[in-house]
């Protein structure tokens, strides 16, 4: 007669190997990403309180006008490189027309003449856009 084994093996057991696999792919997937949502030019924004935007499934259209003037948009094919007004006015437009919903948002450095901020906002009214809101950072300790 066949010894059985004194240990019954339990329906409940789970495998943890798999699991660990599915986790390493998902940790390397988010180091590999993490790094490209930072998308954009770095100006400095002036500080201020204001409500803060829902949360919204699409990414808004950022336009940066950095210190000297240049104008950057989120959604052009390099998001680093200095658009003209005219491609500017092309890439908006097409972008309100596929997505009319879109939150528009305009980064200005603190260091940029105030009438470039103005100009740029009138840029994405002239697109299309029916609300343009403006971007800061909090104060120190806010």
């Amino acid at each position: 007669m066949a010894r059985r084994s004194s240990r019954k093996k339990s329906v409940s057991e789970i495998n943890v190997v798999p699991l660990i696999d599915v986790m390493l792919v998902l940790l390397i997937i988010f180091m590999v990403t993490a790094p490209l949502l930072n998308q954009g030019v770095e100006v400095d924004l002036p500080k201020g309180v204001a409500e803060a935007l829902p949360q919204q499934e699409q990414e808004p259209m950022v336009l940066t006008v950095d210190r000297e003037g240049h104008l950057y948009l989120n959604r052009a094919d390099d998001p680093k490189l200095a658009l003209s007004t005219e491609d500017l006015l092309i890439r908006a437009r097409a972008v309100l027309q596929r997505e009319p919903k879109t939150v528009v948002l305009v980064k200005g450095d603190k260091g940029v003449e105030y009438g470039k901020v103005v100009a740029a906002m009138h840029l994405l009214t002239q697109a299309g856009a029916a609300k343009v809101g403006l971007s800061m950072d909090l104060p120190d300790g806010a």
